[in-house]
């Protein structure tokens, strides 16, 4: 294992472009439960009950949407960044991060410092609300607190139109801008490293073969095999925090 960390430090520190690319094993080490692993959202609820269109065509669907998404965001809400966000955040000030690109909608990235300028959000943030009809955003905790008065499925106090946590749901189209800039950049870096994903959500899992075919170094930090080990330059088995923050440590001794 040191060893593994010592190399990926040291294709850290000779590198030009590197881009970090994140999924929920990064959060479960915050204590936010993983959608499907078991005991997560996925025993409790049935994931096509909130495909997107059912959202927009049926009050029912959204106010059990809304039930869901009320007991998630009360984990991300109080969760606080662990070793791994604080180390990706130190690539960031080290200047040695291009971008960080995160399947996850927990806004924990923000929270350990990394700016967002840095921050691509694949699958959108839990930590506002948007209007489906006028676009605005709104405050979380505001709209957290007219379901808490009473409201199952609120809406739009501008113009009426639905509200959703900004979030990717099922058979919702992904962010177009965010998903082309992730490509363009994975695909022009020199080193890539996954943390925390089991890379089977598509199309944010293309990213690292996307970066492997462009020629970048590929690193894996993930606790179980994912479909990419078999084109991965190393791989470590293990949990996220602790061994981002192992390999951070041996950057900065070299830089």
């Amino acid at each position: 294992m040191e060893d593994k960390i010592q190399q990926i430090a040291e294709w850290i520190v000779n590198a030009k472009r590197v881009v970090v690319f994140v999924g929920a094993g990064l959060s479960t080490e915050s204590g936010i439960p993983d959608f499907r692993s078991p005991g997560g959202l996925w025993d409790k609820y049935d994931p096509e009950d909130f495909y997107f269109q059912n959202f927009i065509s049926r009050e029912t669907a959204r106010e059990k949407y809304w039930q869901m998404a009320t007991e998630m965001y009360a984990s991300m809400r109080d969760a606080q960044p662990n070793a791994g966000h604080f180390a990706i955040a130190e690539l960031e000030r080290l200047g040695k991060l291009d971008c960080l690109i995160t399947q996850n909608i927990d806004g924990l990235h923000f929270k350990a410092g990394n700016s967002a300028d840095k921050v691509l959000e694949l699958h959108g943030t839990a930590m506002h609300v948007a209007c489906l009809s006028c676009g605005k955003r709104h405050d979380r905790d505001s709209v957290q607190a007219r379901i808490a008065q009473g409201e199952k499925a609120p809406r739009c106090e501008d113009c009426g139109g639905l509200l959703k946590p900004a979030t990717i749901s099922f058979g919702q189209s992904m962010p177009e801008q965010e998903t082309a800039e992730a490509s363009m950049r994975s695909e022009t870096c020199d080193l890539f490293i996954v943390i925390g994903s089991s890379l089977v959500v598509h199309p944010a899992a293309y990213m690292p073969v996307i970066a492997k075919r462009g020629g970048a170094k590929l690193v894996i930090i993930n606790r179980d095999e994912t479909p990419c080990d078999t084109m991965a330059d190393m791989i470590v088995k293990g949990q996220a925090g602790p061994t981002m923050a192992a390999i951070l440590e041996k950057v900065k001794d070299r830089q």
